[in-house]
């Protein structure tokens, strides 16, 4: 996690599955070690631009496995980790996690 940790409004919790994120065609499998409502965190990547928009696709763990897809902003990007910033996420997939928080908080 990096210095903007303390300024996150959402709660986050530790995850470990991959997020398929689409950068203008070009396919990467991202890390993800962190998830709260508003973004995610990937650890072990060679960070894209910060501001550059991608296309998100991951599988929720737990009992529902729900898929979600939504924009994200890449808003931090140092060493080998980048965090983004969802940008469109359905309130289904926001109530998602929500929950899935609360199950691992």
């Amino acid at each position: 996690m990096g210095a903007d940790d303390d300024k996150r409004k959402e709660r986050r919790i530790p995850v470990d599955f991959w997020i398929d994120v689409d950068a203008d065609g070009e396919l990467y499998f991202q890390h993800a070690a962190n998830l709260s409502v508003g973004g995610a965190y990937f650890t072990h990547t060679f960070p894209l631009e910060l501001g550059r928009r991608v296309q998100l696709k991951f599988t929720l763990p737990g009992p529902e496995q729900a898929v979600v897809e939504c924009k994200a902003e890449i808003v931090t990007a140092e060493g080998l980790g980048m965090g983004v910033q969802f940008i469109d996420l359905a309130p289904a997939d926001r109530a998602r996690i929500e929950n899935l928080i609360h199950r691992k908080a």
